[in-house]
């Protein structure tokens, strides 16, 4: 695996493992102090209507079509520096304008989100908790085209630390709240732009300390701005769509009470190997293919793909086969304190399991995806969204009646498996670069195969230590690090990882 690649994944996964620690505090206190109550539904749905249209404007659709149009001029020198501005300028007064309209129409955007809220307090608590929480968008969309821009000139770290401040700030609202009296849910609704205004502030003084400086001014419809539009469109379109399938879920969850709750926890855990590992490969990923295919590079192109795939699966089937067998003690050891009682665990815990079966498919789309992005084709994953989210609503609102909430978390496992087949099937035109090498079709099976063993071991593991109870901390490190050293182990010995590789790499780092 080249040395540069490699260090962008851990220097990004190490920061997104952080990121994720922490938001793991932020949810233990919010657990303890809230529960699965009014006031947290009703924040969990205003936090989620921001980050959805954020996924939907900044990291999705723009960003896609942005980071790779961004790595070729950078590559040739075609003006990077005007078409960077110009596309700040563009994306900040669209999403500006948008969050305008949305605050007038929240009542509606919350009946669209969750409306099993209609009727209850939760209702009227998460508008307005919404109006406050928007203008989160625009900060954050800005702080991710910024952070595009550090990404293709190789900068990974301080972007990648931007969520960790996100939750720092969250974490000290609560503990602010509490000491003062505050009402907790009203406070976690004001610290959400303050943490908008942290991130900004944090990647535009990276960026500028390194000669690129965003300042506002009126937008231009220049030819590059025309042609990022028609890019961006069906990437827009295709990024709709994926917020559909979040929208299917809340909508499920929101006519059982507490679901919501129950699906954002587990979300959170299944989030920590899929932000570590997805994000890490997606973020480095795309301008490296980009760079690759630019310079006419199949083989190189070929070794990227593969060694992402390698890297992502290395550690996400153990992770995704883990949870799986431990989501009881997980949750119990991590939620159940103050208002988050047994029977919150019991739900929560039977959502991770379902997500846990569709981690590796959520992985492997962020691999996949690239491939298409970097030609600069935001169609035809569009088509194969459209699929995937008539699958997930099928699954989820079909099986609402036999299995409950459940449903909305088997709606998105089966629908993500989904997608990941046809992504794989549409890369069979695309030739050597979209091909994986002989070195991964050796290992694939291997890290099947020790993640297999290790959940036995788990397996086996639990059940002794459950005769003393769960949600023990001492009993879930044994079963986190002894998981992870067996894993490790058993790597070595079926060769799923070569010693003198990792050896290799570490020097590299150093």
């Amino acid at each position: 695996m080249r040395g540069g690649l490699v260090r962008g994944f851990i220097s990004v996964g190490l920061w997104t493992f952080l990121s994720r620690l922490t938001g793991f505090v932020r949810d233990i206190l919010m657990a303890r102090w809230l529960g699965t109550g009014a006031q947290a539904e009703a924040f969990l749905v205003a936090l989620s209507l921001p980050n959805m249209f954020r996924r939907f404007f900044a990291e999705g659709a723009f960003n896609t079509a942005f980071v790779p149009m961004f790595s070729k001029k950078l590559e040739s020198g075609e003006a990077p520096r005007a078409f960077a501005a110009d596309a700040f300028a563009g994306l900040g007064f669209v999403v500006a304008v948008f969050s305008a309209v949305a605050m007038i129409l929240m009542p509606g955007l919350v009946w669209l989100m969750a409306a099993g809220f209609a009727g209850d307090e939760r209702f009227d608590l998460a508008v307005e908790y919404s109006r406050i929480t928007f203008p989160y968008i625009l900060l954050i969309s800005l702080a991710s085209m910024i952070s595009g821009v550090l990404n293709a000139n190789g900068r990974f770290g301080v972007a990648a630390a931007a969520p960790v401040l996100l939750n720092l700030l969250f974490i000290a609202g609560m503990l602010l709240g509490r000491w003062f009296g505050w009402d907790l849910g009203l406070t976690l609704a004001w610290a959400t732009p303050v943490t908008g205004i942290a991130q900004l502030a944090l990647v535009w003084w990276d960026a500028a300390r390194t000669g690129w400086r965003f300042v506002p001014r009126r937008p231009r419809l220049t030819p590059d701005m025309k042609r990022l539009l028609a890019i961006a469109m069906p990437a827009m379109f295709a990024g709709g769509v994926v917020q559909v399938n979040l929208l299917v879920g809340r909508q499920v969850g929101s006519f059982f009470e507490g679901a919501i709750g129950w699906l954002s926890y587990s979300d959170r855990l299944y989030q920590l190997p899929l932000g570590v590992v997805g994000a890490a490969v997606a973020v480095v990923l795309l301008p490296e293919l980009s760079r690759r295919l630019r310079a006419g590079d199949e083989a190189g192109g070929q070794s990227a793909l593969s060694r992402a795939t390698e890297f992502g699966m290395f550690l996400t089937l153990p992770a995704a086969f883990a949870i799986a067998v431990i989501a009881v003690p997980m949750v119990a050891t991590l939620f159940e304190r103050g208002a988050f009682g047994p029977h919150d665990t019991q739900m929560t815990a039977r959502a991770l399991v379902v997500y846990a079966l569709g981690l590796p498919a959520f992985v492997l789309q962020k691999i996949l995806q690239p491939l298409y992005f970097a030609r600069e084709d935001t169609r035809t994953p569009f088509r194969y969204a459209v699929n995937s989210m008539v699958v997930n609503a099928v699954v989820a609102v079909g099986l609402m009646p036999l299995v409950g909430f459940v449903a909305a978390a088997l709606g998105t496992t089966v629908a993500a498996w989904v997608m990941v087949g046809q992504l794989w099937w549409g890369t069979r035109g695309m030739g050597q670069a979209a091909q994986l090498d002989g070195r991964l079709h050796s290992r694939l099976p291997r890290i099947v195969l020790s993640s297999a063993l290790m959940a036995a071991g788990l397996w086996a593991l639990r059940g002794w230590l459950a005769q003393d109870g769960e949600g023990d901390i001492a009993g879930l490190a044994i079963l986190v690090f002894g998981g992870a050293a067996v894993y490790f182990v058993l790597s070595f010995l079926t060769g799923a990882i070569s010693p003198s590789e990792l050896r290799a790499n570490v020097r590299r780092r150093r």
